[in-house]
């Protein structure tokens, strides 16, 4: 099997995995402007439910990922460049699969936020299982490794400015924490104290 086949089927695996993922998220957003709002932090809840705000992000997401889909202009050797894709798998699928299982795991109290703003439900539930019992914020976590792991795998600009960027997600981390810390209190805070924010322990505290 020569190395553009297997570069190939990863590129198509892993387009697949994203779309998918990329599905689950729309409609956890989607169900979550039908619910009765809650707590927010920030940005105004109308924007977070407003149609017009997700047109808008989605067209520059989008119009960002396409412009920026180019080859980066680096030569690669053919040895290097399986390193690159045998270590951006190893971060972009285990980071898509672990963004997924915390998503579907958060089920209905999933909702966007960002960086201006965090929006919680009416009997909004603190979930604390599955992804949520090794760090915080299982979602940005993933999302940091997939990030990292599209850049070596498709070796694109738009990959590299996502690479870039997805640390900033800790902003939006922190907006959700304030929200959560209001609503919740001595829960959260417990909660805090046992489990990372975004890198996991490798050790348990007694």
């Amino acid at each position: 099997m020569n190395l553009s086949l297997i570069e190939s089927i990863i590129h198509w695996l892993g387009g697949l995995l994203a779309y998918s993922v990329l599905a689950t998220v729309l409609y956890g957003v989607w169900r979550g402007t039908q619910r009765e709002a809650g707590r927010a932090t920030g940005l105004k809840e109308n924007w977070l439910r407003s149609p017009w705000f997700y047109l808008a992000s989605s067209a520059f997401f989008f119009g960002l990922a396409y412009l920026g889909w180019k080859p980066l202009p680096w030569a690669v050797s053919s040895s290097a460049r399986v390193w690159m894709l045998a270590l951006g798998s190893l971060l972009y699928f285990p980071g898509m699969l672990f963004l997924l299982w915390a998503r579907l795991t958060l089920g209905k109290n999933y909702f966007v936020s960002t960086g201006f703003g965090a929006q919680l439900f009416a009997g909004h539930q603190l979930i604390t299982s599955g992804p949520f019992s090794i760090v915080r914020h299982p979602m940005y976590a993933g999302l940091i490794l997939a990030a990292l792991g599209s850049m070596l795998i498709y070796f694109t600009w738009t990959t590299l400015y996502f690479a870039c960027f997805a640390p900033l997600t800790i902003i939006r981390a922190r907006r959700e924490e304030t929200a959560l810390s209001e609503e919740f209190g001595g829960q959260w805070k417990e909660y805090c104290q046992r489990v990372p924010m975004i890198v996991p322990r490798l050790w348990r505290r007694p």
